[in-house]
């Protein structure tokens, strides 16, 4: 997670995974880590009434995802309320283990959502990409080190958000299946 002021406790992320059980919310979390937005211009992302969504952001208001930003005057004295990100990262070290399984659980189902209705755009004819790769690789810490690098790279040189093109997720997930000896282990005979 971002720097925090000295004394200030570590967010906890104990309930996000509730919070984040519905695609739904974990895609309007997202778009409020682009930028603050009203209801309306989640609601118009979404391609859903602002209504639908009063709920879904309650929910994570409630569970210190997000919070109201701004407020922007709309006509007739009216105002709306603008929410943004109250945490601008996924869990890092602040998260226990238990915690960060539950938010990646989260992404998955996410994920798993955003498959389902490619595939059932798909089959309405319409274009839709998806490509799954899964392997397992033999990284020594040196390579999982390079790979992290290319990871961030690539993020960095297509992650303008401003750029033409049609929002695709990535989920790229490196877990070691074993443990990693510690340094000054001798390395392991086969």
């Amino acid at each position: 997670m971002g720097a925090q002021e000295p004394g200030t406790p570590a967010r906890r992320w104990r309930g996000v995974h509730k919070a984040l059980a519905d695609p739904l919310r974990l895609r309007l979390l997202e778009a409020l880590w682009e930028a603050p937005r009203s209801a309306r211009d989640l609601a118009h992302l979404a391609g859903l009434p602002a209504d639908r969504l009063y709920y879904h952001l309650s929910r994570l208001e409630q569970a210190g995802l997000i919070e109201v930003a701004a407020y922007r005057p709309l006509a007739r004295g009216k105002v709306e309320r603008v929410y943004g990100p109250a945490v601008t990262e996924p869990p890092g070290e602040a998260a226990s283990p238990e915690e960060m399984a539950e938010f990646l659980g989260a992404m998955l189902d996410a994920t798993r959502a955003d498959i389902n209705a490619a595939y059932r755009a798909r089959e309405a004819g319409h274009r839709r990409e998806v490509d799954l790769r899964r392997g397992a690789l033999r990284l020594t810490d040196e390579a999982l080190a390079e790979l992290r690098d290319h990871i961030e790279q690539l993020a960095a040189r297509f992650g303008d958000r401003d750029a033409p093109g049609v929002w695709t997720r990535l989920v790229v997930t490196l877990v070691d299946l074993q443990d990693r000896d510690t340094p000054g282990d001798a390395p392991p005979t086969d």
